[in-house]
């Protein structure tokens, strides 16, 4: 398969933008995966859509040598062509269906597939279809680890020139073979998975630091001589002048003349315009380094840990997850200072057992923070009235949070609705601000940038109240967690809650 996949002094915005996402860019894409890493709201969807044709650049242009497909994040329909890759009966096709465990009822049954089911279908789709160029948006969120270690095991076997937007270390760590930084209006790109390319950029951002300073500190210097050269020659202008010399004082006239003659009055003045030449050149180094202005990131917060011995406690539950299925616990408790994972996979029961203790805890509602998965529109709607009728102190005691998470606060204020990743920052700040006993997040990752997702890590890592989360990305649970609870779906008629103790 040959592709080739090149940005030529492209620019684009949005109607209304009043600077644009890319300016003048250019790059040219490598065969095999790269991570497009990025804040949120940075242009991460646009430059998959402007690689696949979906968008059209003000200027510049895109090449391509091959069919470029775009999955996008949202699966509400079902794949171009899906159809007719069940029916096709060819090895690859065979093969798809089988690895990403596909089955031939999902067209009918589209509605009620889970999203991890709809990301599987639309990439088995999209494969089938061998393009050149493959450009997947988000493909992990929502998906359980059994999914997750689908795509890890299908995705390599790609190759074309391959984009990927994720929020998974895990799975990009493993695909790519380069990673491209998205920082508007400008991208970076570094070789490695998503550990190593952050670890380049940092290495080269802090050399970039170092020498801007020593840099700036000899054009100081040269600055502070070109003054002194300059008052130098200012001198020596005034003294080769005549002016003031009386007109019988010839002696004085002639070593002025002879001073003019051979040049060497004009000495200075010549050693000053070469020096502005070196000092020129120091300027336009000065400027030639690039140091990306960074804002402060990091929350510092330490919760506040409930005094007493529990903050719940329930008896062996038997919770409905359908007509003819239930999840079934052990007694549960929740201590003031634990930190409990809950994983399983999708459709185990998880984000059900969460609202099941959302619902029955004995807490003042102040002292709890719960992020559901999905946050509905009608709740955003008002969340974003209400942030904005707060008094300049609360907000702007929320908006530090955000600003610390590494969202610009001026932009989520003139936005009607944030994005999803933002959204979900706000309602974390808003919660932090009240000094909670427990922390509820169910799938805390999803649509959050991959910079928010270190910063949030540090700052869980630190709380000294109890957590509850949901989440299928390990490396965050690695960290945070001390407790698991497993959710074992393999029985025909119950899936059941094991706790396991780190």
């Amino acid at each position: 398969m040959s592709a080739h996949l090149e940005l030529r002094k492209v620019t684009f915005a949005y109607d209304g933008q009043e600077k644009p996402l890319f300016r003048n860019l250019s790059f040219h894409f490598p065969l095999g995966w790269t991570g497009i890493i990025g804040a949120n709201g940075s242009g991460k969807t646009t430059l998959l859509r402007l690689v696949s044709g979906d968008l059209q650049p003000q200027e510049g242009e895109i090449v391509r040598t091959a069919q470029a497909i775009y999955c996008e994040q949202r699966t509400d329909d079902p794949p171009v062509d899906f159809e007719r890759f069940l029916s096709a009966g060819d090895s690859l096709a065979a093969r798809l269906i089988g690895e990403l465990a596909v089955s031939t009822d999902w067209p009918e049954r589209w509605p009620t597939l889970s999203h991890g089911e709809r990301k599987r279908a639309q990439l088995a789709a999209a494969l089938w279809r061998e393009p050149g160029i493959l450009a997947v948006d988000e493909p992990t969120n929502h998906i359980d680890l059994a999914c997750l270690d689908m795509l890890m095991n299908v995705l390599p076997a790609f190759r074309g020139i391959g984009l990927i937007v994720s929020h998974n270390r895990e799975l990009l760590d493993q695909l790519c073979g380069n990673c491209l930084f998205i920082r508007p209006p400008e991208v970076a790109a570094y070789r490695g998975g998503y550990s190593e390319a952050v670890e380049l950029s940092r290495q080269e951002e802090e050399s970039n630091r170092r020498r801007h300073a020593v840099v700036k500190k000899e054009f100081s210097r040269l600055r502070k001589e070109s003054v002194r050269r300059r008052e130098e020659a200012a001198g020596a202008q005034r003294q080769r002048s005549k002016k003031g010399l009386a007109l019988k004082d010839h002696d004085a006239r002639a070593k002025k003349d002879l001073a003019r003659l051979t040049g060497k009055d004009g000495k200075a003045g010549r050693l000053y315009d070469q020096f502005q030449g070196r000092l020129k050149q120091k300027r336009e180094e000065l400027d030639g380094i690039k140091v990306r202005k960074t804002y402060r990131l990091g929350i510092e917060f330490r919760g506040c840990k409930k005094q007493g011995d529990l903050l719940y406690s329930t008896a062996p539950l038997a919770l409905p997850l359908g007509p003819a299925r239930s999840l079934k616990t052990p007694r549960i408790l929740i201590s003031p200072d634990d930190k409990i994972a809950v994983v399983g996979n999708n459709g185990s029961g998880k984000s059900t057992l969460i609202r099941h203790i959302i619902e029955t805890i004995k807490l003042p509602r102040e002292r709890i923070v719960y992020i559901p998965q999905e946050i509905p529109a009608v709740r955003e709607i008002d969340f974003m009235r209400e942030l904005k009728s707060l008094s300049n102190e609360d907000q702007g005691k929320i908006l530090t949070i955000v600003s610390r998470l590494g969202s610009r606060p001026p932009r989520l204020l003139s936005s009607a609705l944030p994005s999803p990743g933002e959204m979900r920052k706000l309602m974390l700040a808003e919660g932090l601000t009240r000094s909670p006993w427990l922390i509820v997040m169910d799938e805390p990752t999803n649509h959050m940038d991959l910079p928010s997702i270190e910063v949030l890590e540090e700052a869980l890592d630190e709380v000294e109240c109890a957590l509850l989360l949901v989440s299928h990305d390990r490396v965050f649970l690695r960290r945070l967690a001390r407790t698991f609870w497993r959710i074992d779906g393999s029985s025909t008629k119950h899936n059941r809650l094991e706790v396991d103790y780190r």
